[in-house]
């Protein structure tokens, strides 16, 4: 009967042998929530965005920074970044991309409408852009900022034009990019289809046409795959990726990811929506004791959830950067199962009964990101809470918890590519001001902490960087459970014979990291 399976699994891919090798046809989890490149900060949306956009620098497969737009940089002071740009650099449409196509876009970037992820954290720090010579720029900095060009590698170039709204993207009228392929078409939930453009100053993609087809069901890209209806898929269910690292009529390709999958919680109200006496009336917000989130992280067997849940395709976490990111401590590894002391931590901080708490997430942004959510409720439930669980797709879940719907809420994010990036985004109190704390879901909120965030952040010497890093992560993780780190996700991929594709620790599935196998 194996014999059966293998010897279908194999014919199944057999007719992608006849489809057209300039063309590529990626299946992927979702498309893009806009085409607007400014529109959300989101791992999806920046990765849809750089095939037509480019940045000025930008982070190859493991985010070390390499040129884009600019060819060259250094550091002129601790508020002063000299860029030499790419004399060839020019948008679709011919025209160079000039010094105020540059400042129009960082202006731009952190203050478009509606945006549910913004980018103000990334440009906020920009003082002033200045040209000082035909193709050399000075980005001045209102104060040291050590990541300045890390962050501005998510922010997209776009021309300068007067009025320019989020729908002239969605509809393709200011799709004019510098990047390796122009748009041929988008509609909400249909294939993003690209083409080679011309102009691209850098090396032409191996592909001259893209298809992206969003395929939300993990079973049905599969079987896109098998079936030869596309050539390439990314987040490959784990018991589906061992068949195709097998079976030599595919390819496969992994990489240890950045994304910290973690809990938010709500720790900045008197009363949360969704926490309740047993009985069903309102409760004080336990989650503002530090006890009960501490309670609430150990009762969570992370190693359970990696080996069966995600069946092996993850790594356990208790820091907030994977080992060997800038910043990570040694010593802050996956915190001990310990139901028992969960409990006793429940009842010293005045909840021996427990309380009613409702679990979200989504269920088609993660891998196996429903089971996960179940799985945390399942835990909760044995240390004597009444945990029940809800989750929504990626759309729905994005805007709720953009406004704060929830009390408990499985989220994931990125450090770039410092765990500095992550103590800005999800630690820092919530700061329009400063522009941190832009993705604090449950508004954790400390002072002291706060203060050791921003002396990082402007601290140009890497080692003292580093120190007040691991500080301020030791402070909001060990002593206050600001939030819960549950796992680090593999990144997988597989593709048909004669496609490969170089994995990368962002997640971005991106058609120019793809090329012709033979």
């Amino acid at each position: 009967m194996k014999r059966l399976l293998l010897a279908a699994f194999t014919a199944l891919a057999l007719p992608a042998a006849a489809q057209d090798r300039a063309a590529l046809r990626i299946g992927v989890e979702a498309g893009p929530t806009s085409l607007d490149p400014h529109y959300a900060s989101l791992i999806t949306n920046i990765a849809y965005a750089r095939h037509v956009f480019q940045p000025l620098v930008e982070q190859d497969a493991r985010q070390v920074l390499r040129p884009a737009i600019a060819r060259s940089w250094r550091v002129v002071d601790d508020t002063t970044w000299e860029l030499e740009l790419d004399p060839n650099a020019r948008f679709a449409d011919g025209r160079a991309v000039t010094v105020e196509d540059i400042a129009f876009t960082i202006t731009r970037a952190g203050d478009v409408p509606n945006s549910p992820s913004s980018f103000r954290y990334a440009t906020r720090p920009v003082a002033a852009v200045e040209s000082v010579g035909p193709h050399t720029i000075r980005l001045r900095s209102n104060g040291p900022f050590p990541l300045l060009l890390n962050q501005l590698a998510l922010v997209m170039v776009v021309p300068k034009r007067e009025g320019l709204t989020t729908p002239a993207f969605n509809d393709g009228s200011a799709m004019i990019g510098s990047g390796p392929y122009r748009l041929v078409s988008w509609q909400p939930g249909q294939p993003v289809r690209y083409a080679r453009n011309d102009a691209f100053a850098g090396t032409a993609p191996a592909f001259a046409t893209v298809e992206f087809r969003p395929i939300a069901n993990a079973g049905a890209r599969v079987a896109a795959l098998q079936s030869g209806d596309v050539d390439l898929i990314e987040i490959v269910p784990p018991d589906q990726f061992a068949r195709f690292r097998t079976n030599a009529a595919f390819s496969t390709a992994e990489s240890p990811s950045n994304r910290l999958i973690f809990l938010t919680l709500d720790s900045g109200r008197e009363e949360s929506p969704h926490i309740r006496v047993p009985e069903g009336a309102p409760l004080r917000n336990p989650l503002r004791d530090a006890r009960v989130r501490r309670a609430l992280s150990i009762a969570i067997n992370r190693e359970a959830i990696v080996s069966r849940t995600l069946q092996g395709q993850a790594v356990a976490a208790g820091d907030l950067g994977p080992a060997g990111y800038f910043g990570t401590s040694p010593d802050l590894t996956p915190p001990p199962f310990d139901p028992d002391a969960a409990r006793r931590l429940l009842a010293e901080a005045g909840f021996p009964r427990g309380f009613t708490v409702q679990v979200n997430g989504p269920n088609d942004r993660y891998v196996n990101d429903e089971q996960v959510v179940q799985a945390i409720a399942q835990f909760w439930t044995r240390i004597g809470l009444t945990a029940t669980v809800e989750v929504k797709p990626r759309g729905v879940w994005l805007t709720e918890a953009a406004r704060l719907a929830y009390s408990v809420n499985l989220a994931g994010f990125s450090p770039n590519p410092e765990v500095l990036g992550m103590l800005e985004t999800q630690i820092h109190t919530w700061d329009t001001t400063l522009g941190l704390g832009t993705a604090n879901r449950g508004r954790f909120s400390n002072p002291g902490i706060d203060a050791i965030i921003q002396r990082a952040r402007t601290t140009m010497d890497n080692a003292e960087r580093e120190r007040l890093t691991q500080e301020a992560t030791r402070r909001a993780l060990r002593d206050e459970t600001a939030l819960i780190p549950l796992y680090f996700q593999v990144n997988t991929w597989a593709m048909r014979r004669g496609v490969a594709y170089e994995a990368r620790t962002d997640e971005m599935t991106l058609a120019f990291s793809a090329r012709r196998a033979d």
